[in-house]
């Protein structure tokens, strides 16, 4: 299917070195050949990758172009509970954010609720899109949560588009007033609307568009480019029943022992974080989707995990204006409509450790009264270690409402915490007007985006806005501004074919996914190339023959994929895999490129080619593939300052190999 880019669109009108995507990726394009225009429409009209595939196995996985049909009927034979029968057809939600908000239902729909269903408001558990069926377990404690304890919205995660898309329209049915959907589609709606992977065989088995970490925007340093992630994230999310993105991440990274925020941030550059979170969010917002800055007021340098315990940080408010608070400020003046809090303490602003999120002091002195945020307040969730270590799960729930949350995220019992917060307007800790104010706040939020009077969405819409090949155009687009080179002290960059190359692929969690995409994209490039793959579980034995057979090869390829937080709580590669990569850099001609954690040169400093590709991701793997094999220039510059010697706007640019293979 093919869908024109607009006239006038980021890929109409930038201006970039002439190469464009066919199926198998990017190449150069004749000497005058025509300008982005003409690259637009050659990218606008590119081939998906792959081909579509039912199977049956198991898989684990941690504009409008017709009148849509109402959902699909469920067979006569089914029971069907009666808040769950199907309405007639109706029109697709709005694709925009409303400014005129129908005040009358509202204002109806406030004074219709008690007490209890004004608390109920308030909270927003998490669920997964998965398929779910009718009466089975996770149908029925959804259920509950929704028609029993009245839920104000769900925090949706990992799903398939239509099963998403479906599990939203039941879930839908079944409230009485309109649920407010929201995910954290930080780097695109691929983040969590994906049908994962078909195992053995290796087969994706669909997903929204992919798009590469917010680090590698950062390092294209583009503003347009970070608007059209927004624009495509906000088409594909509300296609799904996604209402409120928990994004742009606008945390300013600048602590690499950050084992949370890493290349989730623009970069280290608070000015840059400001500049591409504000185009971010005016990308979404713009075409229909909440946006919501985060983490308030800054997460970007802690050295503790919020979800494992309580980071304090001793900075000062001169240091929080000058860091932390300025990509919030921007996003402010941006008219971001959400801001997501921190569990995080910051003494030297409060004088104690409570975390931001239990704080008035930060989330009405300074937010709101400080920065003259109008918005909605959400908390980070509220089952992680940052809250629970120290505070009950009803404590807790006070606690943010009274310091100006209006959302309460995730929280451990959800009806522990309706009762808590109807005791404390009982006993009058929390006024009632606060209470009001909130649920006002939310039920705003939900006609602005028109849920007021179509809640549902169009299943036949899907496959013509999620994933389709223009938006996937701009996702390569921007995974190949992104890649840089951090350095290529012997110029082995592009490698030509014909070069006898053993690349080598690290995972850190031992994923059967990793790098398998690059390895065969490198195989088609470069013809000899022999493929291995190490993970922490490689016995030594084998990390010595690859020493040993790094000693035939022209060229060695070391692919890291390091999280920047695993299963076992590190950020860095195994000891025994970083030793065998000196080994191998002492001996040959050795190009390491980082699919993750861009810290990890701090193992192996002297090597001597170390490239940033900022994640895992498919599409960043294909153009990290071009880049190196000289297809594509690489023109990204460091967004962070990477220790122990690569500075913040360094970087080496790397042309297209010419015809004659010079590539320089």
């Amino acid at each position: 299917m093919r869908q024109a880019v607009p006239q006038g669109s980021f890929l109409d009108s930038m201006n970039t070195p002439e190469w464009h995507l066919n199926v198998v990726g990017l190449r150069p394009l004749a000497s005058g050949q025509g300008n982005m225009h003409r690259l637009s429409s050659v990218l606008a009209g590119a081939a998906v990758r792959g081909s579509a595939l039912v199977l049956l196995t198991a898989v684990a996985a941690c504009a409008p172009a017709q009148a849509p049909r109402s959902p699909n009927p469920v067979p006569a034979s089914v029971a069907m509970p009666p808040a769950l029968q199907l309405e007639p057809p109706a029109p697709p939600r709005p694709v925009s954010l409303g400014t005129a908000v129908d005040r009358h239902w509202v204002d109806s729909t406030l004074a219709s609720l008690s007490v209890r269903q004004k608390a109920g408001q308030l909270i927003m558990p998490w669920s997964l899109g998965d398929y779910m069926p009718v009466n089975s377990p996770e149908f029925d404690r959804v259920r509950a949560l929704i028609q029993n304890q009245e839920i104000g919205g769900i925090v949706m995660s990992l799903g398939a588009p239509l099963e998403h898309a479906q599990k939203v329209n039941t879930m839908q049915r079944m409230a009485r007033v309109p649920l407010l959907i929201a995910s954290d589609v930080e780097h695109g709606a691929a983040m969590r609307l994906s049908a994962g992977w078909a195992l053995p065989y290796l087969i994706q088995l669909g997903q929204a568009t992919e798009f590469p970490q917010l680090m590698a925007f950062g390092a294209a340093g583009d503003e347009k480019l970070a608007y059209e992630l927004g624009r495509v994230t906000a088409l594909e999310s509300r296609a799904a029943g996604i209402d409120v993105a928990f994004a742009p991440v606008v945390d300013v990274n600048i602590n690499p022992a950050n084992p949370i925020i890493n290349t989730r941030s623009f970069g280290g550059d608070p000015q840059l974080v400001a500049r591409l979170g504000a185009a971010d969010l005016r990308g979404m917002q713009e075409n229909g989707l909440f946006a919501t800055a985060k983490h308030f007021p800054g997460h970007g340098d802690a050295a503790t995990d919020s979800h494992l315990g309580l980071p304090v940080l001793g900075i000062s408010r001169a240091r929080a204006d000058s860091v932390e608070l300025v990509p919030f400020r921007a996003a402010i003046r941006a008219g971001v409509s959400s801001v997501m809090s921190a569990h995080i303490a910051f003494p030297a602003l409060t004088g104690d450790t409570v975390p931001a999120t239990l704080q008035p002091a930060l989330l009405t002195g300074l937010l709101r009264d400080d920065l003259g945020f109008k918005g909605m307040v959400y908390t980070d969730a509220l089952d992680m270690a940052g809250i629970t270590s120290k505070y009950s799960t009803g404590e807790a729930a006070i606690r943010a409402v009274l310091a100006g949350a209006d959302v309460l995220l995730m929280p451990p019992d959800v009806p522990e915490v309706i009762d808590a917060v109807v005791g404390a307007v009982a006993s009058g800790r929390i006024p009632a007007a606060r209470l009001d104010q909130s649920v006002r706040r939310i039920l705003e939020f939900k006609a602005r985006a028109g849920l007021d009077h179509q809640r549902y969405v169009s299943l036949d819409q899907i496959p013509q806005i999620i994933g389709i090949p223009a938006h996937v155009a701009v996702a390569e687009l921007a995974a190949q501004k992104g890649l840089t080179v951090g350095r290529d002290r012997d110029h082995l960059l592009p490698v030509e074919p014909g070069r006898k190359v053993l690349s080598i692929v690290y995972s850190d969690d031992d994923s059967p996914i990793d790098g398998r995409t690059f390895q065969s994209e490198l195989r088609q490039r470069l013809g000899s190339v022999t493929a291995r793959y190490v993970d922490t579980r490689t016995p030594q034995s084998v990390l010595d023959s690859l020493v040993a057979a790094a000693d035939n090869a022209d060229v060695v390829f070391f692919s890291p994929f390091v999280r920047w937080r695993d299963r076992k709580g590190s950020i860095y590669m195994a000891d025994q895999v970083a030793t065998m990569l000196q080994r191998i850099a002492a001996r040959r001609p050795t190009v390491v490129t980082s699919f993750g954690n861009p810290y990890i040169l701090a193992q192996f400093p002297d090597v001597g080619t170390y490239v940033l590709a900022w994640g895992p991701e498919d599409v960043m793997q294909r153009a990290a593939v071009r880049g190196l094999t000289g297809l594509a220039p690489i023109t990204g510059t460091l967004p962070i300052p990477i220790p122990p010697n690569l500075p913040l706007g360094g970087g080496v640019r790397v042309e297209v190999r010419t015809a004659a293979g010079a590539g320089r």
